[in-house]
């Protein structure tokens, strides 16, 4: 069994995440699909995730493609969260995970106070009103003119593959949208056409492409499919699969057989590669084994007490530092590093976190280092979102 270095692993990885300057592209649906899907709780992850992979990229690329030539859609998948996935990918993940989600929507029928008979009673007229119109959740509850809670009604029929989440109201930061029926959006994807069974299997040797090496764990963390089920596909695919040791890392890990092949004879790309990513970025959540690319001392002012990830700073695949922003007396992007750099990388992070304090506030802004930090697993939930707050 072969053993490599972590750095040679990392850099490897970056390559293929579209993370070094070499490897980028501005093909969105190329890069949404070599990632196996963009996290997309929040609509601005997807953004920034796009900005740190692109060598040219505008709001309006992303929006184009998402509302008008609609080749990728936004659904919920992999452990009940939301990505952007290709046409391709959707009915595959659709098959693969339904049954992961569709365990959850009773109870959260129930917390959120409608029984699923007012769903079965309220859903078809909510196919009806959209039958013509996109809409809001707030628009489609004054057309029903019901006292129920609507949008948990809409979560579920999106669930189901009966509605999709279409256009923001406002902008790219507004967490609200209108929504659509599935089949008007996508008239060409059949949700039927494929098992449960096969799309695990090709979910399972998809991620293993994306982000090999990865270990059973990571597998069964990332899709949230249970290792049982994660156990059979791989012996399906087995023969395209190799397995090696990454040294530091008491683990065995399974990498594609091209994959493997690649990282014997390829050669890492020049030069040092610095990153700033956003709060659940494939990258970084794409493993349940984290010591890949964190030291253990960092890891409560990265990680909240649920698993997510806050916005990042990478130094050749490792975090170094986290980031945020302000906009209450003027634009402000903050940093907070856990280790000193040279003068020449300093100057390049203060670039880049221009660039995206730029991207987001549409103006220049202030950079402000900060000190200390509380670890986010001493925050409320939702912490991770502004790791910085108090700075």
């Amino acid at each position: 069994m072969s053993t490599f270095k972590l750095t040679r692993i990392n850099k490897f990885l970056q390559e293929k995440q579209h993370l070094t300057e070499d490897s980028k592209i501005d093909d969105i649906i190329k890069i949404t699909d070599d990632l196996c899907g963009l996290h997309s709780t929040d609509l601005k992850t997807s953004y920034l995730s796009l900005l740190a992979r692109t060598k040219k990229f505008k709001k309006s690329d992303l929006e184009k493609e998402l509302y008008e030539n609609k080749s990728i859609g936004r659904v919920r998948g992999m452990r009940r969260t939301l990505f952007i996935q290709t046409k391709a990918m959707i009915p595959i993940i659709h098959a693969a995970t339904f049954g992961i989600i569709e365990e959850s929507f009773e109870k959260y029928m129930d917390v959120r106070g409608v029984s699923m008979k007012e769903y079965h009673n309220l859903s078809p007229q909510i196919l009806e009103i959209l039958k013509d119109q996109d809409l809001s959740a707030s628009e489609i509850r004054e057309k029903l003119n019901s006292k129920l809670d609507i949008p948990a009604i809409i979560q579920v029929m999106c669930n189901y593959g009966l509605l999709i989440r279409g256009k923001p109201i406002k902008n790219w930061k507004d967490r609200r949208n209108k929504y659509a029926l599935f089949k008007k959006y996508f008239p060409d994807i059949d949700l039927s056409k494929i098992n449960e069974k096969e799309a695990i299997q090709n979910l399972v040797e998809k991620y293993i492409k994306a982000y090999g090496p990865v270990s059973e764990a990571d597998i069964s963390w990332w899709t949230g499919i249970t290792k049982t089920k994660i156990r059979e596909s791989l012996k399906r695919v087995q023969n395209r699969l190799k397995k090696i040791q990454i040294s530091d890392i008491q683990d065995e890990f399974i990498i594609h057989d091209d994959d493997l092949k690649n990282l014997e004879h390829g050669e890492n790309s020049q030069g040092r590669t610095l990153n700033i990513l956003p709060e659940l970025d494939p990258y970084p959540m794409g493993y349940k084994i984290r010591d890949r690319y964190i030291d253990s001392k960092n890891y409560n002012k990265v990680f909240d007490k649920s698993g997510n990830i806050t916005s990042t700073i990478l130094l050749d695949g490792v975090v170094i530092g986290v980031w945020d922003t302000e906009n209450q007396k003027e634009p402000t992007v903050k940093l907070y590093l856990f280790q000193p750099l040279t003068e020449e990388l300093r100057n390049e992070l203060y670039f880049r976190a221009e660039k995206v304090g730029k991207f987001i506030f549409n103006d220049d802004v202030i950079i402000k280092e900060c000190k200390s930090m509380i670890p986010l697993t001493e925050r409320t939930a939702g912490g991770f979102m502004t790791p910085l707050k108090n700075c």
